[in-house]
């Protein structure tokens, strides 16, 4: 149905009240979020479907609505859009929110009612943007937030710890968009995570994590050192295992792809100056070591010359990377299993409170919707002829690839066989790929992250100690 030619048997969102006969809405969608289960408490043992959007119909006015039922409907409905789309709302029911309860995780919306759909009731239709009226596509370019309320990256950066856990606007543009990773959560549900790196006049480089489907999708449309974007509510957190601040999107953002502010058109012009100049590039090339192939890794050290060119430094060591042919000489992996395995939020992917199991980072969020997952995060002392570099971090991937096993296998291992294990990968002759980079101030010794450890072959090892090269 066109909207321009029949804006007649359409309610505007601005009119709604919950005495309309089976009114019909349209509007275009600015925010989703991914299908959730929730125990049914009037069916003991079964479970109950959900999930919510936010549509527009213009520059002032917005609304959320919201499906509840069966999984088949629930999901067949939310995989019928995305974000971007055009929708038709035929016959929700209009009720009246409860603003301080429903706004704690959900957008803030200037409407005092929201939409439900019934799977009985309502029907919702898509428009395609050939039909969809150019006042519509207008919106998706417009914040739902005053354009000029947002921090810039440099003032959270410079805020620090003071901002964590708060809910805040961004304005910043897209340095580069990760892969989405999937994991399954301790619960057994599988979840998903995508990173973007951001930058702006102020700063950089700044992660902004997307833990639900819908977010990821939307960041994979992004043109990294081209799109900028407007973030409404995302939480601001130190992340304490990378000592940084990072922003996570939640149920409450609302994110605005390319918007059409004054803000947005400067920031626009800086990215443009800045790709002329090389200096965009130059950022790119430093972040594309954090995914580094290790086949470009060659410069070979001993531990003794790793420390003396790391202390003798009068400045802040920058991220290296590196080659070690030792072995590992501490791993406690048949002690204790709180030393080897850790659960890790899935919405922030901090480690948890083992006390409690919950995040303390994560507490606007529902109880409903967090879990946790198992991750290996242990720490090895690293040993060759010249000394032992102690206490590097031996986590995720890297752990499960070293030790052979996942955590759920290693978890099935009897204490004798965790030893067995541990004998195998002590005292022998390795091929370690590593990263190194300045203590924290809390921190006396290097940080010393482990990218592979394999057993090195006798010949390889030989010859490039003979003909081993360092730091310049």
């Amino acid at each position: 149905m066109a909207y321009s030619s029949s804006t007649r048997d359409f309610v505007a969102l601005s009119d709604l009240h919950p005495n309309l006969a089976r009114p019909n809405v349209i509007g275009v969608v600015i925010g989703k979020t991914d299908v959730r289960g929730f125990p049914d408490r009037k069916n003991v043992g079964s479970e109950r479907y959900t999930f919510s959007f936010t549509v527009r119909d213009s520059p002032a006015h917005f609304i959320n609505v919201n499906s509840w039922g069966r999984e088949e409907y629930v999901r067949a409905l939310s995989e019928s859009f995305r974000v971007g789309d055009c929708v038709i709302i035929e016959n929700p029911l209009v009720q009246t929110k409860e603003a301080e309860r429903e706004e704690k995780f959900n957008p803030v919306t200037p409407s005092c009612y929201k939409l439900l759909l019934s799977e009985n009731h309502s029907v919702v239709k898509t428009s395609s943007r050939y039909e969809m009226d150019t006042g519509l596509l207008y919106l998706l370019h417009l914040p739902v937030k005053d354009p000029q309320d947002y921090y810039s990256l440099g003032d959270i950066i410079a805020n620090g710890q003071s901002l964590d856990g708060r809910v805040l606007n961004m304005l910043a543009a897209v340095m580069s968009v990760g892969e989405p990773k999937y994991f399954m959560t301790s619960d057994k549900r599988k979840g998903q995570r995508c990173e973007v790196k951001l930058f702006d006049e102020t700063e950089m480089s700044f992660p902004l994590v997307c833990w639900d489907n819908e977010s990821i999708q939307l960041a994979q449309s992004w043109i990294p050192r081209e799109t900028v974007i407007f973030a409404s509510d995302v939480r601001i957190n130190f992340d304490k295992f990378r000592n940084c601040m990072t922003a996570t999107v939640i149920s409450k953002t609302i994110i605005t792809t390319n918007p059409e502010t004054a803000e947005a058109n400067v920031l626009l012009s800086f990215i443009k100056e800045s790709a002329q100049s090389g200096a965009l590039q130059d950022k790119m090339e430093e972040q594309s070591k954090e995914s580094i192939n290790l086949e470009t890794i060659v410069d070979v050290y001993t531990v003794e010359k790793l420390k003396e060119k790391a202390f003798q430094s009068d400045r802040k060591l920058d991220p290296a990377y590196g080659i070690i042919y030792g072995y590992i000489s501490t791993l406690d992996i048949d002690d204790n299993t709180s030393k080897v395995i850790r659960n890790r939020c899935s919405i922030c992917y901090l480690v948890v409170n083992e006390t409690s199991n919950t995040c303390t980072f994560c507490r606007d969020i529902s109880s409903d919707s967090k879990s946790t997952f198992a991750s290996f995060d242990t720490l090895v002392d690293l040993t060759d002829h010249t000394g032992t570099l102690r206490s590097c971090y031996l986590s995720d991937c890297v752990a499960e690839d070293t030790l052979g096993c996942t955590v759920h296998e290693f978890l099935r291992l009897s204490e004798n066989k965790r030893t067995a294990l541990k004998w195998q990968l002590l005292l022998e002759r390795s091929k370690i790929y590593f990263k190194v980079t300045s203590p924290p101030s809390w921190r006396t010794r290097l940080k010393v992250n482990v990218l592979s450890c394999k057993l090195a072959d006798p010949i390889e090892a030989s010859q490039s100690l003979l003909g081993k090269r360092h730091w310049k």
